[in-house]
C-alpha cells in the first residue's frame, strides 16, 4: 500500500501531534514533567498498541521502534518549554488531538488491510487506533473519554469517515498520498467543525429527563 519509510514517517507524524495534545492535557491538570512525558507516551502509542496487538505485528513498533519512544519525549520538552498561555491550553489540546485523530485514522486503518483483515475491520481498526490513545489520556487524567460523554462535541464519527474513505480508496484501488491525506484531512476538518459548531450525536429515543432518572 505504501513504502515502508512513507508509513514509518506518517506513524511518526501521528505520535507528534498526539503527544503534543497528551502534554498539552497536562500542562492544564497541572502534571510535573514526568506526568507530562507518561500522558504523552500513553496518548501518542495507546491506539498504535492496541492496534499491533490485533493484526499480530508483534512485538508492536512501539518496542521496535526507538523512534517511537522518542518522538513523544520530543514533543514533551517543547511543551515544557514553549506551551500557549493557560487559556489557550485547550484549544491547543483540541486541535493537536484533531490532528491526530485524522492521521491515525488512515494509518491504522492501511496497516490493519496490509496485514490481512477485510475492509470493515480495517475501518473498525483504524477507528480504534485513533481514538485509543485519547481514551486512555483521559482516563489516567481523571476525566471521563470524550468517545463516551454525550455532551461533547463529535469524536469517533469523524475518524470514522476518515476510515471509510481509507476502504472506499482500498475497494477501487485509489488510495495513494494524495487521497490518503485527503482522508486525513476530511477527519481532521470534521472534528474542527464538531467543535466550532458543537455538533453532538443523539441520545436514546423519547430518553426521560435526568430529572425525571435521578429520582427513581
Amino acid at each position: 500500500m505504501f513504502s515502508p519509510s512513507v508509513q514509518h514517517a506518517l506513524d511518526l507524524a501521528g505520535i507528534f501531534v498526539f503527544a503534543i495534545s497528551g502534554a498539552l492535557l497536562a500542562v492544564r491538570k497541572n502534571f510535573d514533567v514526568f506526568g507530562m512525558a507518561v500522558l504523552a507516551e500513553v496518548t501518542a502509542l495507546g491506539g498504535g498498541l492496541f492496534r499491533d496487538l490485533v493484526i499480530g505485528a508483534v512485538p508492536p513498533a512501539a518496542f521496535t521502534d526507538l523512534g517511537y519512544f522518542l518522538m513523544p519525549l520530543v514533543a514533551t520538552a517543547i511543551v515544557f518549554f514553549l506551551h500557549p498561555h493557560v487559556e489557550r491550553i485547550q484549544t491547543g489540546v483540541n486541535v493537536f488531538d484533531a490532528a491526530g485523530l485524522g492521521l491515525f485514522c488512515v494509518t491504522g486503518t492501511t496497516k490493519a488491510y496490509e496485514y490481512g483483515l477485510g475492509l470493515t475491520s480495517s475501518a473498525v481498526l483504524g477507528l480504534a487506533t485513533a481514538v485509543g490513545g485519547g481514551v486512555l489520556r483521559d482516563v489516567l487524567a481523571n476525566e471521563v473519554p470524550s468517545l463516551l460523554r454525550w455532551d461533547r462535541d463529535l469524536y469517533a464519527v469523524p475518524a470514522i469517515v476518515g476510515a471509510v474513505i481509507v476502504v472506499l480508496c482500498i475497494r477501487f484501488d485509489e488510495l495513494n498520498a494524495f487521497t490518503s491525506a485527503l482522508a486525513a484531512l476530511t477527519a481532521f476538518t470534521l472534528r474542527l467543525l464538531a467543535m466550532r459548531f458543537h455538533w453532538r450525536a443523539p441520545r436514546a429515543w423519547n430518553r426521560r429527563s435526568a430529572t425525571a432518572d435521578d429520582g427513581q
